[in-house]
């Protein structure tokens, strides 16, 4: 069973903290899904991770491709997970669900912490996951480095 680790983004925008976690989750040697709510949006992620450092390559594709299924980081607006992660980062939003915290090894949901929307979105999020009996973790950058704030 995983758990859900909530990352409350105050100083860092997403473009730059995503790849740090990417990093770590594929250290792991995961198999990551990055689910958004736009496509638009995930096509921007998409540039931004190509126009990442050289030393730093994330390998990884928007689906619909034909490698899908192959693809290490998959960057997708849908709930199917054709590149079977074993971590899911949920940007913008976008829905988790129980059932995936629980069968997955970890669930990382990135949202914006000078947006007040979006962080009611993710109080929304952690009540209805905790309350369903899944692990959660929050953590903040707000003092500068990350901490663990809350967990459940």
């Amino acid at each position: 069973m995983g758990a859900a680790y909530f990352y409350h983004l105050t100083r860092h925008p997403l473009q730059e903290t995503l790849p740090v976690l990417l990093q770590k989750a594929r250290g792991a040697g995961w198999r990551i899904a990055v689910r958004g709510t736009m496509a638009d949006r995930m096509s921007w992620l998409d540039d931004c991770l190509w126009q990442g450092s050289a030393d730093s390559f994330l390998a990884h594709g928007l689906a619909g491709g034909p490698h899908d299924a192959l693809q290490p980081i998959l960057l997708t607006t849908t709930a199917e997970s054709a590149n079977a992660p074993e971590c899911l980062m949920t940007v913008d939003g976008a829905v988790v669900t129980p059932e995936e915290v629980q069968a997955l090894e970890r669930v990382c949901i990135l949202f914006d912490g000078t947006d007040p929307d979006a962080v009611q979105q993710a109080r929304g999020q952690w009540k209805s996951l905790t309350g369903a009996g899944c692990s959660a973790q929050y953590w903040s950058e707000e003092s500068g480095r990350w901490e663990k704030k809350a967990e459940a």
